[in-house]
């Protein structure tokens, strides 16, 4: 029996919804990063056995929405909840149900979708933290699975992949098998570059930056990319330029090594920074950067 279906990974930011996907699918298709709320579009992912192919949908972390790029992730979030065959919840330890988790619950109680509750980062906390999360929860809600998982360790996923087999129904094929995403190139790797600058410039520019790709040109000796960082400030641009150009170079750098990686090929990549005060809160700019 060959079985499929679409799987939605949920949660608050930053309890390792992309780490998961990504350690499932044993490639590096979405945003990883120690900043919350990095995940902005329902990533596709497809994970394809020999008799069986799950579509993992990794969605931005629900949260309360600032501006409307934030009302655009969670109703990315919130809609991806009705439109799949199995819900993964991802939790972490706590010693209460924060007020977050229990806005996702309120969503989850109006699902008739199952859902499966996943205790992360175990590794990092003492047995009997992780037992007063499993029932904390379990009193709020009727879960199918509960499962505590390490996603960025590999612990109890073989277990996990087993359950949501279980899961799933008799189904066709939807991807080729040697698809892993529904994504174009130009999106994997504007998210590349979006990642780097989360990374090396941590706190000092929030997340008002986005990267638009202008040029992905395949010539013989391999890809020349050109891309804009757009960012909401002035200061924010010197920051992402850095002096004599150094963090600019920096970001390249970084981003170069894992767009090599993605495209399997060499590349030159150029870089410019622009400023689009407000971008976060105008509807045509959110538009013209995918974000409909």
């Amino acid at each position: 029996m060959y079985k499929s279906g679409f799987v939605s990974i949920i949660g608050r930011p930053n309890v390792g919804k992309s780490t998961l996907m990504n350690t499932l699918l044993g490639e590096k298709l979405s945003i990883v990063s120690p900043r919350p709320q990095t995940t902005r579009n329902n990533i596709q992912t497809i994970l394809t056995g020999e008799d069986y192919q799950i579509v993992f949908v990794d969605t931005p972390g629900i949260h309360k929405p600032k501006h409307k790029l934030g009302e655009y992730m969670v109703n990315v979030a919130e809609n991806s909840i009705n439109e799949v065959d199995l819900i993964l919840y991802i939790v972490t330890p706590s010693e209460e149900i924060n007020k977050g988790d229990l806005h996702i619950l309120e969503q989850l109680k109006k699902s008739k979708v199952p859902v499966i509750l996943l205790i992360n980062k175990v590794d990092e906390w003492d047995k009997q933290k992780v037992a007063k999360t499993l029932e904390l929860f379990s009193k709020e809600f009727p879960f199918k699975e509960y499962i505590p998982i390490s996603a960025l360790k590999n612990k109890n996923l073989e277990q996990l992949l087993s359950i949501m087999k279980d899961n799933l129904s008799e189904g066709p094929q939807f991807y080729p098998e040697d698809m892993i995403t529904d994504q174009q190139e130009r999106f994997i790797v504007s998210e590349i570059i979006r990642e780097k600058i989360l990374r090396l410039l941590r706190e000092e520019v929030p997340h008002g930056t986005a990267v638009e790709i202008l040029q992905m040109k395949q010539q013989k000796n391999g890809y020349n990319i050109e891309a804009t960082i757009y960012c909401e400030k002035d200061s924010h641009k010197g920051i992402l330029i850095g002096k004599n150009g150094s963090m600019l170079q920096k970001i390249r750098e970084h981003s170069e090594e894992d767009i090599k990686k993605f495209l399997q090929q060499n590349i030159t990549l150029n870089l410019w920074v622009k400023v689009k005060k407000d971008w976060r809160d105008n509807s045509y700019v959110l538009k013209d950067l995918g974000y409909k």
